[in-house]
């Protein structure tokens, strides 16, 4: 929050006395588990309930009353659940309604911190749809809007910009109607860390390890390879508290492009150029896997440096729908599931070259424009610098994609 919408959070909690300074909770849950039989493991969601609900059904883990039913399983969510796409309220709900189911029934969801969790609680809205504002409109979002226009004049007045006070007529306030949809102000109060989602958020981690394998969003670079996961899982709850860092490190975690919500190393680097630090990051937390999302470099779920990263975000073939694809662990044993087939995951030599050769009959039979295995990210979100100071709000993020970057 400190980056980018400390002030707007300020006004926001004079505007409609949100408590700014309350007990936050602590991120309560351990951060390994071990004889876990069976992992079933979601890339990144943004706001697409359609993917996420299907998934769930195909994999047995909610029955016909979208209730738990995946017993003993463990589900990991590897973040980015919010922007891009209109639903991020409904899977948010349902996440939150059966992680107790699951933990009743012996099984877990972890849903990990991703970069997009971190930029909606911070403000940086580059990528929040109006469909995901609109999801909070209500009768009240007009006076809400009203009264935070107000209080926004009101403030601006007291403590000019460097520009000079905005001359508040009928066109600034199109245009703060424009950079405010209705909506917007509910959005930012649900992220806030004392809000429904922020609060959510802040009792989760960025990085667990499950058995033999290390789950996070992004990855680690060498950077970030010194520092035991549970000390970058509290800096992380820390940042999104606004809270000061602990001296040491690691620093300025939610925005670092080595760290565990940005990495794009281990997805995109040359496998010879990463080697060391795959293996060293392997030996420090003493796995033998990592599972990352983040970067939609392949269209399957895919294995690198011989099946040590697994990478669960997809970048749909052009031309067809989207494959639905997931990761199933058994013990040692790999699935991934493709369009509704479930297909081992060979995660080297032969055995991976059958896995990319069924993935090429699956899309080939959906009409699917056949790419090259490995093409170019397409324009992957990166972290924002400060904003310049806004006309319409002090230090206010950014609110729509049409303004983004």
């Amino acid at each position: 929050m400190s980056r980018i919408s400390a002030a707007v959070f300020a006004l926001l909690a004079l505007c409609f006395a949100l408590p700014a300074c309350v007990a936050l909770p602590a991120s309560a849950e351990p951060s390994s588990w071990d004889h876990v039989a069976r992992v079933v493991v979601f890339g990144d969601l943004h706001g697409d309930y359609g993917k996420f609900h299907d998934m769930l059904v195909e994999a047995g883990l909610v029955d016909a009353s979208d209730n738990w039913s995946g017993g003993r399983t463990h589900l990991v969510q590897v973040g980015d659940v919010p922007d891009r796409a209109p639903d991020t309220r409904k899977i948010l709900d349902l996440l939150m309604k059966l992680e107790p189911q699951a933990r009743r029934a012996g099984g877990y969801v972890h849903a990990l911190i991703g970069n997009h969790e971190a930029m909606n609680m911070e403000g940086d809205l580059r990528y929040t749809t109006p469909g995901e504002f609109a999801a909070f409109v209500d009768k009240d979002s007009v006076q809400r809007r009203d009264q935070y226009y107000a209080l926004v004049v009101q403030t601006l007045t007291a403590h000019p910009p460097a520009a000079g006070v905005p001359k508040f007529d009928a066109a600034y306030r199109a245009q703060f109607d424009v950079e405010h949809p209705l909506g917007w102000v509910e959005h930012e109060l649900a992220w806030a860390p004392t809000g429904a989602y922020g609060r959510w958020v802040i009792g989760h981690k960025a990085i667990i390890r499950i058995d033999d394998t290390l789950f996070m969003h992004a990855g680690l670079g060498p950077e970030f390879a010194a520092f035991e996961v549970d000390a970058m899982n509290q800096a992380v709850i820390t940042a999104l508290k606004n809270d000061p860092e602990k001296a040491g490190g690691p620093h300025d975690i939610l925005w670092n492009e080595q760290g565990p919500l940005w990495y794009r190393g281990l997805a995109q680097h040359d496998e010879a150029t990463e080697a060391a630090n795959v293996a060293a990051l392997l030996a420090r937390y003493k796995v033998g896997h990592i599972v990352i999302g983040h970067t939609k470099q392949y269209t399957m779920v895919n294995a690198r440096f011989g099946g040590a990263v697994i990478l669960t975000d997809i970048a749909p073939p052009l031309g067809c729908a989207e494959p639905h694809a997931f990761l199933i662990k058994e013990g040692e044993a790999y699935t991934a599931v493709h369009r509704g087939q479930h297909l081992t995951l060979g995660l080297s030599g032969d055995a991976y070259a059958a896995y990319v050769a069924q993935i090429a009959a699956l899309d080939r039979d959906a009409h699917c424009q056949m790419a090259p295995a490995t093409p170019p990210p397409a324009a992957p979100d990166a972290p924002a610098p400060p904003p310049a100071a806004s006309s319409s709000a002090p230090n206010a993020a950014p609110t729509s994609p049409a303004t983004a970057p």
